[in-house]
């Protein structure tokens, strides 16, 4: 057995903590300074912090390997596997253009480019991060907006800035899934908090986006859709993750949205010329203007009602019994670790939940899908396959960040340097937001993020009287404002809207948005962990 310790070089905290930020500090300069990929990066931080483990820590290296063995493993099943599934059934409606059928659908709904902002970059940009994520609402929700007459530069910061409230719960909770495993914290549990912090940030955003489309005009022509849209998000974000399912919080929140934007009649209002002429400053796809069957139509919003379906009928609880029977829990091999006071850490076993995961219901979606497409099961395998091989780096990277982090957490790395961190005391509701923001700045994932930073967050707040479900929802809830001025957000929007070159302009415009709502979460946290906002917890 191994047993932790919390200061095992020359018995100082402060310098075993010092040494166990080397895997983090080589990550966060390789990406942030050096501006190295994040696949190399991860790998190189998974070597320091394997070698911290071994030679500072005193891991055997068999039980090191071990541990990250398991990270790279649940990186693998089941966080990538929904992430391949959901990008997979994307795919299938590119490849059939039954996605060049959403986005006319859209462009119809509304003539205000005001509206339009709200509704393809705020609510479906939700939907498609809650089915893929990884950068794929920004590429996409930019390119509509550009097609729709958008500047190029409105559409990705825009796109960017859309991109916030429902980072937490995207790719199928992926990031909530992620600080549940790491922090040993029940899921459920994590994902009300963080349901009780996001939608507060979806009641701002939409005025937010309507105020950069078209200033104070904006605001002041089209507060009504934009609140109302916002604060539909905002109560169905809540309802979901508290009381339905962590997986289905942003679908809920985007179909809610769009909702209630449709069920106001200033929404549907044809926009002044004065207010088109002003935004839509680009080039209109001609195609918008082309008809497209009601049957094709319908076809083009199956696959994502399909998805809603299938996870609705997983929640109901008879068929979630029948699916957590097909769980399977192992012991893992050659991993024998305990805490600090000598109690056997959750590490040890790993569990499978082979059936009852969002990856393989989105899987079952996506066949129906196929059907209903007309994709034949040869081509579909081949997207399948396609995908797999479009997200080769993002793969690498994952499991590669994830096995650091279980490399950092069973060592004890990350249990020394919270106690050291806890010193901080109350302040550490302050910096708790901050910090998930700043791993989500450097490596462009919420999930990441928690990966890295979310058993540090349990430990300090743990050491300071701080509750643990507090601070490690509120790594994600900060985190989730660190995305848009993340290098590789900033890439992709560059990209998608032919700005190419231009991220640190791109960075200059959104970087105010990022650190005022970041401002915003804080003030969120800090009254939670008082009697102030304490009430809102669960």
């Amino acid at each position: 057995m191994f047993v932790q310790e919390l200061e095992p070089v020359a018995d100082s905290l402060g310098l075993s903590a010092l040494v166990a930020t080397l895997p983090l500090l080589t990550v966060l300069v390789l990406l942030g300074g050096v501006r190295m990929r994040a696949h190399l990066a991860g790998l190189i931080g998974l070597g320091v912090a394997v070698a911290v483990a071994w030679l500072a820590f005193g891991m055997p290296l068999g039980q090191t390997a071990s541990s990250a063995a398991q990270g790279a493993a649940f990186g693998l099943f089941p966080i990538l596997w929904i992430v391949v599934n959901a990008l997979w059934v994307y795919r299938m409606t590119v490849r059939t253009r039954h996605f060049d059928v959403l986005r006319r659908s859209f462009g119809r709904l509304s003539d205000d480019p005001r509206v339009q902002a709200l509704v393809i970059a705020f609510c479906f940009g939700a939907l498609l991060e809650a089915l893929a994520g990884f950068g794929a609402p920004v590429a996409i929700s930019a390119v509509m907006l550009v097609a729709l007459g958008f500047d190029p530069v409105r559409a990705a910061v825009v796109a960017l800035v859309a991109n916030t409230a429902p980072v937490a719960f995207g790719a199928m909770g992926t990031p909530v899934v992620t600080l549940a495993q790491v922090t040993g914290i029940p899921l459920d549990t994590v994902a009300s908090v963080v349901g009780r912090q996001t939608p507060l940030l979806a009641l701002v955003v939409p005025l937010l986006l309507v105020a950069l489309v078209d200033g104070r005009r904006g605001l002041r022509e089209t507060w009504l859709p934009a609140t109302a849209c916002g604060f539909a998000f905002a109560v169905a974000q809540f309802a979901a993750s508290n009381y339905v399912s962590a997986q289905l919080a942003d679908i809920a929140a985007a179909l809610a949205g769009a909702g209630a934007l449709v069920a106001v009649p200033q929404a549907r209002r044809p926009a002044a010329e004065p207010v088109r002429a002003a935004v839509l400053t680009g080039a209109r796809s001609e195609d918008l203007d082309h008809d497209d069957p009601r049957a094709d139509v319908l076809r083009a919003y199956a696959p994502y009602a399909l998805i809603v379906a299938v996870f609705s009928v997983a929640q109901i609880p008879p068929v979630k019994d029948v699916l957590a029977d097909a769980t399977r829990t192992v012991d893992w091999p050659f991993l024998d670790v305990a805490d600090p006071t000598g109690d056997p850490v959750g590490g040890n076993v790993f569990s499978l939940p082979l059936v009852a995961t969002g990856g393989t219901l989105v899987l079952l979606a996506g066949c129906a899908t196929a059907a209903i497409l007309g994709v034949h099961a040869r081509v579909a395998a081949r997207e399948w396959a396609a995908t797999v091989h479009e997200l080769r780096y993002a793969i690498l990277t994952v499991t590669s960040v994830l096995a650091l982090a279980y490399v950092m957490n069973l060592s004890g790395q990350a249990a020394t340097i919270g106690h050291f961190v806890a010193d901080a005391g109350a302040g550490l509701a302050v910096l708790s937001p901050v910090l998930g923001w700043f791993g989500v700045a450097v490596s462009g994932s919420d999930t990441s993020a928690n990966a890295l930073f979310g058993a540090l967050q349990v430990t300090a707040a743990e050491q300071s009287g701080l509750s643990p479900d507090l601070l490690a929802a509120a790594n994600s809830s900060g985190g989730v404002l660190g995305k848009m001025i993340s290098p590789q957000n900033l890439t992709i929007a560059c990209a998608a809207v032919g700005l190419a070159g231009k991220e640190g302009d791109l960075l200059r415009k959104v970087l105010p948005w990022s650190l005022g709502l970041l401002l915003l979460m804080c003030l969120i946290v800090v009254g939670q962990s008082t009697a102030a906002l304490g009430w809102m917890l669960p």
